[in-house]
């Protein structure tokens, strides 16, 4: 079973280092936010009557 060279080792680092980086960085900025629609929501408040 061959072994690997430090170097290699330092290059699959620095491979998988920047990977990551770049997935990140693609997933953050992938999708734009959508702004929050003009039109209100109605919230109804049910007030209830206590009967004790």
């Amino acid at each position: 079973m061959p072994q690997m060279a430090p170097i290699s080792w330092l290059l699959l680092f620095f491979i998988f280092s920047f990977t990551l980086i770049l997935f990140s960085i693609i997933n953050y900025f992938y999708l734009t936010p959508t702004p929050p629609s003009s039109t209100k929501l109605l919230i109804t408040q049910s007030t209830l009557i206590w009967k004790w």
